[in-house]
C-alpha cells in the first residue's frame, strides 16, 4: 500500500457498474514536510465519509513542487496514515506523474477559447501591479493578451491562462459553509500552464479530481477561495462539479492558528507520545464534528454516524485534556491482544526494547487490570512495571518508605501462608485479611508494603490483581526478596 502510482490514464467517473453514482473522496497532501494534525483530520473526514457510504477513499500525493517535495516526506505521510488506521483504495497517485494529462486539458481549453496565451513577462506584471497600487486600484492582473488577435502573437514564451468570467458572481454551494458568493471581478485569470509547459497546482487539482472520479471534495476552508477559481475549469470543460465541503481549521487552546508554540502539531509526534490510534481517530472526529452529545464511540459508530451536516463552521480548538480523556476511554474499550500489539509498535517507534515472550504473555494476562486508568502507552507501561521488571525489584523512593521493619515482619508472616493458598482472589484476600487482623491493623496498612514488594512502586493495580497475574512462585519470591 506504500507504492506511488504513476498512471497517467483517466479513471472512470464516480459511477459503479449499475450506473448509480458512488461516493469517491480523496486526501491530497503535499510531501513537503510532516503530516500536520489538521491534515490528518481532513484525511479522517474523507475516510469516514467514503467508508460510511460504501464508497472509495483515494490518496493523491500532490508533488508538483519539485524543489520541496521529498520521498522522505511522502513516506512519513503514508506511515502516519497507516498508524492512524486509515486505509486507502488502490495505489497512491503521484500528481507530478500526470503532468502530460494536465497539459493536455490546458491545450484543450486553449483550443476551445476558454483559455488564452499570455506573453506578459514577470517584469511587466510587476510594473502593472506597482502602477495599480500607486493609483489605489485593484492589483489583480488583467492581461492585455486576453482578447488579442492571434495574428499579433509574438514568437516568445507564453503561459496559458484561464479566461475567467469578469462579470457577475460565482457561487459555491458548500455543504459546511453554505452558499458562498465571490464577485467575478475579484477573481484573476489564473495560469494553467507555465511557459516551460508544466501545470500549476490549481489546474492539476481539478484535472485529477475529475479523472479520479472524485464526487466530494472535503478539505480545509483555507481552500475556499481556490474553489471559486477551480470551478471555472470544471465549467469550461463541461465536467460535473464535485460537492464541496470546506472544514474550519484547527486552532490552539488560545484560539489562534495552530502552530509549534502550542506543542505537537505533527501526527508522528502524537504516536511517539503514546496516544493510541483509536483515541486519535475518536478525538479528531470530534474536533469540529458532532453527533449529538456522543463523545466516545467505536470506529463502526463513527463510520455510520459521520455526515457533512454535523461539521461546524467555527474553528475547533485543540484540547489535550480532552484528548487524554478520550484516549483513556478508548484504551479501556480496546481488545487486549490489539492493545498489546499497538504497545509493541509504540516501543519500536520510540526505540525502546521489544517485549520478551514472557513479558508479552504477562501483558496479555494482566491487561484487564492495567488498561482501566491508562491514558497513554507510557501510562500503561508504568502501570505494568510490576510484570515487566526483573527480580530483584528496586523500590522507588516513595515505595521504599513503606518497607520499614514492622512491615517486613508482617510480610514475613504472610509469605508462608501464600505458599499453601489456593490461588484465587477470594483465598488471597482472606489470607491477607487474617494476617492484618492478627496485627490489629487493616488491609490498607498492608497494601503499601505489598505494593512495594510486588511492584517497587506505590501506585499500582490492586495487590490481588498483581498476585494473580504474576502467579504464586513469583509472588512468594518477591515477598522473600523484600523481607531479607
Amino acid at each position: 500500500m506504500t507504492g506511488i502510482s504513476q498512471e497517467n490514464g483517466r479513471q472512470q467517473d464516480g459511477a459503479d457498474h449499475d450506473g448509480a453514482q458512488r461516493v469517491v473522496t480523496r486526501f491530497a497532501p503535499s510531501p513537503t514536510g510532516y503530516l500536520h494534525i489538521g491534515g490528518a483530520r481532513t484525511a479522517l473526514f474523507n475516510w469516514l465519509y467514503a467508508r460510511g457510504h460504501g464508497g472509495t477513499f483515494l490518496l493523491r500525493i500532490e508533488d508538483t513542487d519539485r524543489e520541496r517535495s521529498t520521498p522522505e516526506a511522502t513516506a512519513a505521510i503514508l506511515k502516519g496514515l497507516e498508524w492512524l488506521g486509515l486505509d486507502w483504495d488502490g495505489e497512491p497517485t503521484s500528481q507530478f506523474a500526470r503532468k502530460d494529462r494536465h497539459a493536455e486539458v490546458a491545450r484543450a481549453m486553449l483550443a476551445a477559447g476558454s483559455a488564452y496565451k499570455c506573453f506578459s513577462t514577470q517584469d511587466e506584471i510587476a510594473a502593472f501591479r506597482a502602477a495599480a497600487e500607486a493609483e489605489k486600484r485593484s492589483t489583480l492582473f488583467q492581461s492585455p493578451w486576453r482578447d488579442a488577435d492571434p495574428a499579433t502573437h509574438p514568437d516568445a514564451p507564453f503561459v496559458i491562462r484561464l479566461k475567467a468570467p469578469r462579470e457577475g458572481v460565482t457561487v459555491i454551494a458548500d455543504r459546511v459553509q453554505g452558499d458562498v458568493t465571490f464577485r467575478n471581478d475579484q477573481l484573476d485569470d489564473m495560469v494553467l500552464l507555465r511557459s516551460d509547459g508544466t501545470p500549476t497546482y490549481m489546474h492539476a487539482v481539478v484535472v485529477d479530481d475529475h479523472d479520479m472520479g472524485v464526487t466530494h471534495v472535503i478539505r480545509g476552508d483555507d481552500h475556499l477561495t481556490n474553489a471559486a477559481r477551480q470551478v471555472q475549469i470544471f465549467r469550461a470543460m463541461g465536467w460535473a462539479e464535485p460537492v464541496f465541503a470546506h472544514i474550519p481549521l484547527i486552532h490552539g487552546p488560545d484560539g489562534k492558528k495552530l502552530s509549534k508554540r502550542h506543542g505537537a502539531v505533527g501526527l508522528e509526534e502524537y504516536q511517539l507520545m503514546g496516544y493510541p490510534a483509536a483515541g486519535m481517530r475518536n478525538y479528531l472526529a470530534r474536533l469540529g464534528w458532532s453527533h449529538g452529545d456522543d463523545e466516545v464511540f467505536t470506529d463502526a459508530q463513527a463510520r455510520a454516524w459521520f455526515d457533512l451536516d454535523g461539521i461546524g463552521r467555527s474553528p475547533a480548538r485543540l484540547d489535550f485534556k480532552k484528548l487524554e480523556s478520550i484516549c483513556g476511554q478508548q484504551i479501556a474499550m480496546a481488545e487486549d491482544a490489539a492493545l498489546v500489539a499497538e504497545l509493541e509498535a509504540f516501543l519500536a517507534a520510540t526505540g525502546e526494547p521489544a517485549l520478551t515472550d514472557r513479558q508479552r504473555d504477562l501483558m496479555l494476562r494482566g491487561m484487564y487490570c492495567l488498561k482501566e486508568r491508562a491514558k497513554t502507552f507510557p501510562d500503561l507501561i508504568e502501570k505494568a512495571h510490576f510484570l515487566l521488571a526483573d527480580r530483584p525489584l528496586v523500590p522507588d523512593e516513595k515505595a521504599a518508605k513503606s518497607l520499614d521493619e514492622v512491615s517486613r515482619g508482617i510480610l514475613s508472616e504472610l509469605t508462608p501462608q501464600l505458599r499453601n493458598a489456593s490461588w484465587t482472589r477470594e483465598e488471597l484476600e482472606a489470607r491477607v485479611a487474617a494476617v492484618a487482623e492478627a496485627h490489629g491493623t487493616g488491609l490498607g496498612k498492608i497494601a503499601g508494603p505489598l505494593r512495594a514488594a510486588l511492584a517497587g512502586r506505590s501506585a499500582t493495580p490492586s495487590v490481588f490483581d498483581m498476585m494473580l497475574v504474576i502467579g504464586r512462585d513469583e509472588t512468594v519470591a518477591r515477598l522473600s526478596d523484600a523481607t531479607r
